[in-house]
């Protein structure tokens, strides 16, 4: 399979990598640093993504699977001090960047026999608190848009579908903390697995989860101890 990873060089980015080419796929990883020998393109750039979809026609012909993971944070300790520079910055994060990936890509995703498209939203969609207000925001504007998207991949053998976590956890950041327990966080390689199984189902269109998983874990380990 051609996997197109965007936001590539960092935590989560690398576990799905890390996934895809262990099992032998090509994985074609996005990330404006051009870190961890990632594709240095900039996704605000309408134009350059353009080109980056011509180069993967040009090459491949389609793409089997996109996994949008370009992400931020930015909050406050009341709703009157969100700074609306902080919600700019978040909207060309969370939605500008997923606007230009899907429009230039669709053509590609609808050309596999089994395209999969994936990004990763927050509880804080569901439920923004005061300081939460521009990423819970920015996370609903972005689940709204791929659920438009996966109404657009209807009828073809494509997909598109919303994984939901609390947040996110990697080795170091326990290392830098190992003291704390991460409770209902979603480990990366987790999240990746989850993303995998996206090609075991033909859902569409659906936010899975994955923090009910994380609690049903928790609840047991507590019950073990």
């Amino acid at each position: 399979m051609i996997i197109l990873v965007t936001g590539a060089g960092g935590p989560a980015g690398r576990a799905v990598a890390r996934r895809f080419t262990g099992q032998g796929h090509t994985v074609i990883g996005v990330d404006k640093s051009g870190a961890e020998g990632s594709l240095a393109v900039d996704l605000l750039d309408a134009a350059a993504v353009a080109r980056l979809a011509e180069d993967v026609r040009a090459e491949h012909g389609r793409v089997d699977g996109i996994v949008h993971l370009v992400g931020g944070w930015r909050g406050s300790k009341t709703f009157a001090e969100t700074s609306l520079d902080d919600w700019a910055l978040l909207h060309d994060l969370l939605v500008r960047t997923l606007q230009h990936v899907t429009l230039a890509f669709e053509p590609l995703l609808k050309a596999s026999e089994r395209g999969r498209f994936a990004i990763v939203s927050a509880k804080a969609a569901e439920r923004p608190t005061q300081g939460n207000a521009a990423y819970g925001t920015a996370k609903a504007a972005s689940e709204a848009w791929t659920l438009a998207f996966a109404d657009a991949l209807e009828g073809t053998s494509a997909t598109a579908n919303i994984l939901v976590v609390k947040a996110l956890v990697h080795e170091d950041m326990r290392a830098a903390s190992p003291e704390r327990t991460f409770p209902g966080f979603t480990d990366v390689d987790d999240l990746a697995e989850a993303i995998d199984g996206l090609w075991s189902t033909d859902a569409n269109g659906t936010r899975i989860d994955l923090t009910a998983t994380q609690d049903l874990t928790a609840a047991q380990e507590g019950k073990n101890a």
